[in-house]
């Protein structure tokens, strides 16, 4: 386990956060038949709000649409074709957001939708109009909602994976904390779904000296990266002094209980 020397411990770095990225995946914001998780959706709305009442910012970076769009409309799930993909990801959005709309408001909570391309990150004065309307959401106690815009995106335009989705958007916006909600406890030596030896990083320095001593692993059967993306993620918000999380999203209060320190989870500390 890496040592720590640095003058903030684990714990005071998580809680002077002020500015949160939460990163959700499809795995675990979709159920095994592919449908959106409402009970996962509930617990994560409640901690949402118990963020902002301490005083916390939160943007929300959410996948799942693609599988949304096949369990809406039952039927396209075996088509590979890039069309075919991008009409699922254009209903399912209507259905991923109508949840989050649905069950937000429950609480008072009103969410913004927001699609973005590599195009929109590389253009600087589409950058400039991302982070205004962000700064002008969040300001007026808006949750913006993030998601890759599928429907346009083709390989030479995609931006790859919602984790570095999250980590562009934590750089754009200026967060303090990027959290990757996996299906796994944090970063550890090898799979620990295959091995049960595995050890778990919970402090993490420097990323880029640390990525040569473990084992990367396949990516899952419904995201679009595995370990690696993770790792890509912490190299790049760390490096802007962000601090990056990577804990197990489907444990009911997965995010509260890192401010309370009562999880395992993987710290990667911004440079």
């Amino acid at each position: 386990m890496e040592n720590n020397t640095e003058k903030k411990s684990k714990q005071e770095l998580i809680n002077s956060a002020k500015k949160i990225v939460i990163k959700i995946g499809s795995s675990t914001l979709t159920s095994k038949d592919g449908k959106v998780d409402t009970e996962f959706l509930t617990n994560l709305r409640d901690q949402v709000k118990e963020l902002i009442d301490m005083d916390k910012k939160v943007v929300i970076v959410s996948s799942g649409a693609r599988m949304a769009g096949v369990s809406s409309i039952n039927k396209w799930s075996r088509k590979e074709d890039i069309n075919y993909k991008q009409a699922l990801c254009a209903i399912g959005q209507v259905e991923l957001m109508g949840e989050y709309r649905r069950i937000f408001l429950q609480e008072n909570l009103h969410v913004a939708q927001i699609l973005l391309t590599k195009d929109d990150l590389k253009d600087q004065k589409r950058n400039l109009n991302i982070r205004n309307t962000l700064f002008t959401l969040i300001d007026e106690g808006v949750i913006p909602v993030i998601n890759e815009n599928d429907t346009v995106s083709v390989e030479e335009i995609k931006i790859g994976d919602n984790d570095m989705l999250s980590a562009h958007v934590s750089v754009l916006w200026g967060a303090d904390l990027d959290i990757l909600l996996s299906d796994i406890d944090g970063i550890y030596d090898k799979n620990p779904h295959q091995f049960e030896d595995a050890v778990l990083f919970d402090d993490i320095n420097d990323i880029v000296s640390f990525e040569s001593k473990i084992s990367i692993g396949e990516k899952g059967s419904f995201g679009t990266g595995g370990m690696q993306t993770k790792i890509d993620a912490a190299k790049k918000v760390t490096q802007y002094g962000c601090n990056l999380v990577i804990t197990n999203g489907k444990h009911k209060d997965a995010i509260i209980n890192i401010f309370k320190g009562t999880s395992n989870y993987t710290l990667v500390r911004g440079l």
